[in-house]
Formats: C-alpha cells, sequence, structure tokens
C-alpha cells in the first residue's frame, strides 16, 4: 500500500480521466489564484472582535429587550454584556476593531468584512464542518477539495491542498474539515505544521541514496520494459509518473518547510521564537502556510486553536464562562503572527493573486451566560472577512442589530461566502458539480450568490 507522499501522489494521477490538473481552466478570467484560509475554531466572538456596539456598552447589565426568558446552546442567558476592551477606530477607514488586534488593525483598509453571517446550526463540530463545506454533516467536500478538483495543481512539486493545524490538535470533527467527501481521493488536503512535517517522506536510515537511487533506476527500467509490451496501459503510466513525482515531492517538502532558512528580521516580524510557546508555534505555521503559497500550493487552511476541551475556552475561542481571561490568551497568539503574514504576502506582491479569507463557524451572543462572565453561542450573527485578490478593501457588507444578537441587513450565508470565493478564482458556483448518487453536487448545494459589492 502506498503512504505518505506517495500515497498522495498515486491519488493524485490515478484518476479516471488522467488529465494533467494544470490544465483545467477556470470558467472565467480570475482575480485570484490561490487561496489562504484562516480559521479560527471555537466561534470567535464578532462582538468582541470585528463587529463594534457601542449600545452594549451603554445598556451594559440590563435584559435585551424581548429576550428575558431566550435559551440557548448551553441555557439561560443573563444581561447584556459589554465587550471587556474597547473598540478603536483603525486606518483611514476609522473602522472600529478590538483594541485587543492592534496588529490585525494596521490592515483593516484592505479588509472587506462581511458582518451579517449566519450559521445552520450552533454546535462546533457540525458549525466547522458547515463553514467548511457548507454541508453540517460529514461526508461532504471541503472548499478547498472542490477547487482542488476544479482547477488543479499549480506546482506539480507539492500538494494542491494543504491543511496546517494548530499545535494544540484538530480543529472539532477533526479530518472532516479538509476531507474529499464523494470527490477523488487526491482532492484531500495534505496535513502537516511546523512541528509536525509530511509523515512517511524521510528515507529509512537502513537504506543509502545510492540504493534508493538504484532501485528506482531498476523499476524504472522494468516499468518501461512493460508499458512498452502492453501500449495504451495508461493507469500502468500514470503509476511510474506517481512515484517520479512523489521523489520530487522528497525534494521539495522539506525545503519548503525548512524555517531556519528565513532571515532572522522575518522570524522576529512572525514572532517565530516568542516566549509564548504556542504563539512561536502558531507563528511558526504562519511562516509555513507563506512559504507554500510563494511555492505555488493553490490552497492553505491555517488554524488558530483546536477542539474544545474538559475547560471551555481553554484551546479554543469557545469562552462560555470567562471571556476576558480567555481572550486575552488567544487574542496575542492570533494578531501579531497573522498581521505578519498578511503583511509579508503584501509586501512580496502575492495579494495580487492570494486570497485571504478569515473565519470561525458561528457567532456569540451580547449577553453572557448566567452564572458566568462568558457569552454563549449564536448561529444568528457572526462575521467574516476577505482581503486580497479581487477584494475591495476598507469595506463593510452587511449588519447585525443593535446588540449583535441577529443578522438583520442584507443577511449573508456561508453559500454566499463560498460563491464569492469561488467567483473571484474564476468559477461559477452554480456550474461547478460533481455528479454523485443521483445528482449533479455542488459546493454550495442549490443555494447562494456572490457578493459582488466586496469585490474590486
Amino acid at each position: 500500500m502506498a503512504t505518505g507522499l506517495t500515497g498522495v501522489a498515486l491519488s493524485r494521477l490515478i484518476t479516471d480521466d488522467l488529465v494533467a490538473a494544470s490544465d483545467r481552466p477556470p470558467h472565467f478570467a480570475p482575480k485570484a489564484k490561490q487561496v489562504l484560509q484562516l480559521f479560527c475554531p471555537g466561534a470567535a466572538s464578532h462582538v468582541d472582535l470585528w463587529d463594534y456596539k457601542p449600545l452594549l456598552k451603554e445598556y451594559h447589565g440590563t435584559p435585551l429587550p424581548g429576550a428575558e426568558t431566550e435559551i440557548t446552546f448551553q441555557g439561560k442567558n443573563g444581561n447584556l454584556m459589554q465587550s471587556p476592551w474597547p473598540f478603536v477606530p483603525a486606518g483611514r477607514s476609522g473602522k472600529m476593531i478590538s483594541a485587543m488586534l492592534p496588529h490585525m488593525a494596521q490592515h483593516a483598509d484592505e479588509m472587506a468584512f462581511i458582518h451579517s453571517m449566519t450559521s445552520r446550526t450552533n454546535t462546533h463540530g457540525p458549525g466547522c464542518i458547515n463553514m467548511n463545506s457548507c454541508f453540517s454533516r460529514e461526508g461532504f467536500p471541503s472548499a478547498g477539495s472542490w477547487v482542488s478538483y476544479a482547477l488543479g495543481s499549480i506546482n506539480e512539486n507539492l500538494p494542491t491542498y494543504i491543511a496546517i493545524q494548530d499545535l494544540r490538535g484538530e480543529p472539532p470533527n477533526g479530518k472532516a474539515n479538509w476531507g474529499n467527501g464523494f470527490l477523488p481521493a487526491q482532492h484531500q488536503a495534505v496535513t502537516m505544521s511546523a512541528q509536525q512535517p509530511l509523515r512517511n517522506l524521510g528515507r529509512p536510515l537502513s537504506i543509502t541514496a545510492n540504493e534508493e537511487q538504484a532501485t528506482r533506476e531498476f523499476l524504472k527500467l522494468m516499468n518501461a520494459d512493460h508499458a512498452a509490451a502492453h501500449p495504451g496501459h495508461d493507469e500502468l503510466r500514470a503509476r511510474m509518473a506517481a512515484y517520479e513525482l512523489a521523489a520530487k515531492m522528497q525534494l521539495a517538502a522539506p525545503e519548503v518547510s525548512d524555517l531556519s532558512t528565513e532571515p532572522r528580521h522575518i522570524h522576529e516580524l512572525y514572532g517565530t521564537d516568542d516566549g509564548n510557546k504556542l504563539k512561536a508555534a502558531y507563528a511558526r505555521n504562519c511562516l509555513l502556510a507563506r512559504r507554500f503559497l510563494e511555492q505555488g500550493v493553490r490552497y492553505v487552511s491555517l488554524y488558530c486553536a483546536s477542539r474544545a476541551s474538559n475547560v471551555d475556552g481553554l484551546l479554543n475561542w469557545d469562552a462560555h464562562k470567562t471571556l476576558k481571561a480567555d481572550y486575552e490568551r488567544h487574542c496575542p497568539i492570533f494578531d501579531q503572527p497573522t498581521a505578519a503574514l498578511i503583511g509579508d504576502l503584501k509586501q512580496r506582491g502575492m495579494l495580487n493573486d492570494v486570497l485571504v479569507v478569515w473565519c470561525t463557524e458561528f457567532g456569540r451572543m451580547p449577553t453572557h451566560q448566567e452564572g458566568t462572565s462568558g457569552r454563549d453561542h449564536n448561529p444568528d450573527a457572526f462575521t467574516t472577512w476577505m482581503m486580497g485578490a479581487g477584494v475591495k478593501g476598507g469595506v463593510s457588507y452587511g449588519a447585525t442589530d443593535d446588540f449583535g444578537r441577529r443578522s438583520v441587513q442584507d443577511i449573508a450565508t456561508v453559500y454566499d461566502f463560498y460563491a464569492t470565493i469561488l467567483h473571484l478564482l474564476g468559477l461559477n458556483h452554480e456550474q461547478l458539480t460533481f455528479y454523485h448518487n443521483g445528482a449533479n453536487r455542488r459546493l454550495t448545494d442549490v443555494h447562494g450568490h456572490v457578493i459582488h459589492r466586496i469585490l474590486s
């Protein structure tokens, strides 16, 4: 059985049509060629990070009008609770952003905020899958898999789709977030991180480099003889090409993953040596993401935090009980490294081709949970944003009500979110289909509209 990069290569090349992935054209001229998805699992609070609600301060400690007895995910809610931190104007646009994100605020003029997002679920696992695949059940392809299927690879020496996990672990529902679903297996993400390189990549210590090369040459000779005896045997030729590709990956992947080649000022920019080990680990993952994008990886998903633990809010953004303490732990991990990644992409001119999107699975209530200083889940309102290739910066789309409880203006869905991403990649979300179980399946199911007002 093929494992590691050999398995990836085989699955990529042994397809029904054996068409080179790089030959797949988009539906129309794209604005973006690559995607960087930033995902903060745990339901990062919109009203404490991106969605400024001054009335929360004015009405702090009073009941949410019309919802005094409302029951949400974990039970009864208390009164309205102001954010523990002030919001400050950022950039020329004066966009109000939490003071907990001073580095990210420097990019406010390039971001297009979607403040009216809604989710179909208020549970983390289904919510994360929904945010990644437009379905709350497992078994459907992730957006990155759809993009891999539609457009294929830019660099045949590296995977098309990579998911970079946080040091703290996988997000809720784990590998389903980047799975291929019913698409061919070659379109699932290859998972790795700065602290966990690609598995099964290195040559066994018991085999010398000369022995490995001689083995490859011998196999190549045998395969060539067999191919000559069986003309038109496309699967065999695909297998031969797969092993050659695996050999290329053995050289390319370690080189891209070697962060030691970066100059000291880049490491300082990202914070890779920060005294906070979680921040330093995430910073190294951010730097790794830039290096993969630089080498032409089509779709990179980068996670900041992991699945839930026995203590709410400890390992991710799920601040049910102690919002202030939790976010004073998470925001510094996220802020500097992410802002550095964006700034680095910009100064290298890569935002002309790379679309950057930030998301979480749903939002949080404007009230505190009864008996706590945290917030419960809120699927009726949350924020996402985009920037980079094809995106109009310094704008906001949609709005929640005065307290951030519900999306009320230009209500957006995950279908709209991905219809817009596909549009920027030159893909019509209604035309991108795959026949499965008697139906032409789509990433956006039977929904979705492109949000044209955030496009440049």
